[in-house]
């Protein structure tokens, strides 16, 4: 695991960020960190009997607020009925903690490593506005992906992929080579 040492250089230590005021430390090794994400995940199994994943808990808090508005909807379509259906809460599901898990650790580990900030990714060539619509277009339609194939990518690499699960190698690494493929022409808004 990389660790921090205060005698590194400000160049390579990075900015202070406007958020933390902590300064900017390295990223953990990657090897270091498939450790620690597998053995995350091989406690996930035997803790609570379920893998990892992310479209799942985003799902019901969706059909969550759903149900506040539409509740007759959700009695009559059989797939949310299992989830909210009569008197269940949608949010009463171990999927929903991975999901709020995610994000409170994710802001904690941001704010002790000094990388909480806002800030947009983009290549020179593309426009904040642009790289903001790309995002949201890209997230809606993995969502709707996700919903239809009843999983994530994360779900099906992780979950999917510990358990050797044929389809789930076949799936990511068609998520691969298709990335690989729609990078040729992508490629000019990041350059």
């Amino acid at each position: 695991m990389a660790t921090y040492n205060p005698a590194q250089s400000q160049a390579a230590e990075g900015p202070k960020t406007a958020l933390s005021r902590r300064a900017t430390r390295p990223y953990v090794n990657p090897y270091m960190g498939a450790i620690l994400l597998g053995i995350v995940l091989f406690l996930s199994f035997f803790i609570t009997g379920n893998g990892l994943g992310a479209s799942g808990g985003m799902n019901r808090i969706i059909v969550y607020f759903e149900d506040l508005v539409a509740p007759t909807h959700i009695d009559r379509t059989p797939y949310l009925l299992e989830m909210a259906g009569g008197d269940k809460n949608a949010l009463d599901s171990w999927v929903v903690f991975v999901g709020i898990g995610v994000v409170v650790g994710g802001a904690i580990s941001g704010w002790a490593n000094g990388r909480l900030k806002f800030v947009t990714d983009r290549g020179p060539n593309i426009p904040v506005r642009l790289r903001w619509v790309m995002a949201f277009v890209g997230g809606a339609l993995m969502g709707y992906g996700a919903r239809m194939a009843r999983g994530c990518t994360s779900g099906q690499a992780l979950s999917g992929g510990a358990t050797l699960s044929v389809g789930s190698w076949v799936f990511m690494i068609a998520v691969f080579a298709s990335a690989y493929a729609l990078a040729y022409f992508v490629r000019k808004l990041w350059n």
